[in-house]
């Protein structure tokens, strides 16, 4: 019997309000635009536009930014259902700056966050055993009731069969100490197939000393995080996980395997908006395509593209190509 789902994400989402005033300053923005986001919403979403089937595991309040959420992801096709209203919580909101070509200053606004409220019991409730894969965010690791709700589903969900990706999604202010987030992505990585993350996503999860890490003009999604990156690379993939794949911006994307194998993807080139989204476009179409059978390479590839459409434009999950756009895309930019 065909699985009902084919993905079912976990973790935060917000209503993002992005800056239409692209270029200005942030004291001298005037205008938002009003649309959906966190990690894995977009990444269900995007996979949703590409033609899987998904549900998102997320938490709202009991407000109309909780509603805005619901409907919004109702209207792309993404299944709700799951998604629990957690009394005495807000939904989460997000605030962003556009000054291309590199600053996208970011203020998360998370305190009391409905989603950080997930609990185990909130897991037990999805028909886990109706899905072909789950993907968790490193995100939701850095409180409770919700770090202990995305072990309990990775433990499940390797039980089940089902494949798990995880991906890595630091974002620093969310941590008491960010020492505290490799603790925990490396704790849970045995229970992980396929882990996704940028460059210093990579070393955040090997973080040793907490100076190695400089936040530059608000931009939380975007640290620098120095670090020995092969050499992290390498502990990472020792924890079990079947490849690690580096998201690399412009560069494209590299899948490396445990035998020491890496395979290199090309990415696209074209004139960056905002980076925002990028990475969980990319995660969509990865997740897509290795969901289809594709190989490391082809799949990462689809990635690539998917996060270079993203970055024409100014949003995440709103923003993100349907299966057609996508494939017209690749094909005008010289195929696979």
């Amino acid at each position: 019997m065909k699985p009902a789902l084919d993905l079912i994400t976990m973790g935060r989402c917000s209503i993002d309000l992005y800056s239409h005033d692209l270029g200005a300053a942030f004291p001298d923005i005037h205008r938002f635009g009003a649309y959906i986001g966190g990690s894995p919403l977009n990444i269900a979403v995007g996979a949703r536009r590409l033609g899987l089937r998904t549900a998102l595991l997320t938490a709202v309040g009991p407000d109309q930014v909780g509603e805005f959420v619901v409907e919004r992801l109702r209207r792309e096709g993404v299944e709700t259902r799951f998604i629990p209203v957690k009394p005495g919580t807000r939904t989460p909101a997000v605030l962003l700056g556009i000054e291309p070509p590199d600053r996208f200053p970011i203020t998360f606004y998370r305190e009391n966050a409905a989603d950080i409220q997930l609990t185990i019991d909130d897991v037990a409730a999805l028909p886990l055993s109706e899905a072909r894969a789950v993907q968790l965010s490193g995100a939701a690791l850095a409180k409770e009731p919700s770090r202990s709700a995305i072990f309990y589903a990775a433990e499940q969900a390797r039980a089940l069969g089902l494949t798990v990706f995880l991906d890595l999604d630091f974002r620093a202010d969310a941590w008491h100490d960010p020492r505290a987030y490799g603790l925990m992505v490396r704790a849970l990585l045995p229970l992980v197939d396929i882990a996704i993350g940028t460059e210093e996503e990579v070393n955040a999860a090997m973080l040793r000393r907490p100076e190695d890490l400089t936040i530059r003009h608000s931009q939380i999604t975007a640290p620098e995080i120095r670090g020995d990156l092969p050499a992290n690379i390498r502990a990472l993939l020792e924890r079990g996980v079947r490849a690690l794949v580096v998201k690399r911006g412009a560069k494209g994307s590299e899948v490396h395997l445990p035998s020491g194998e890496v395979i290199l993807a090309p990415g696209f080139s074209v004139e960056v908006v905002s980076i925002l989204g990028a990475g969980d476009a990319f995660a969509a179409g990865f997740i897509y395509g290795h969901l289809q059978g594709w190989d490391y390479y082809r799949a990462a590839r689809l990635g690539n593209a998917c996060g270079a459409i993203v970055v024409t434009r100014i949003g995440c999950a709103d923003f993100t190509p349907y299966e057609d756009e996508v494939m017209a895309f690749i094909e005008g930019q010289g195929g696979f």
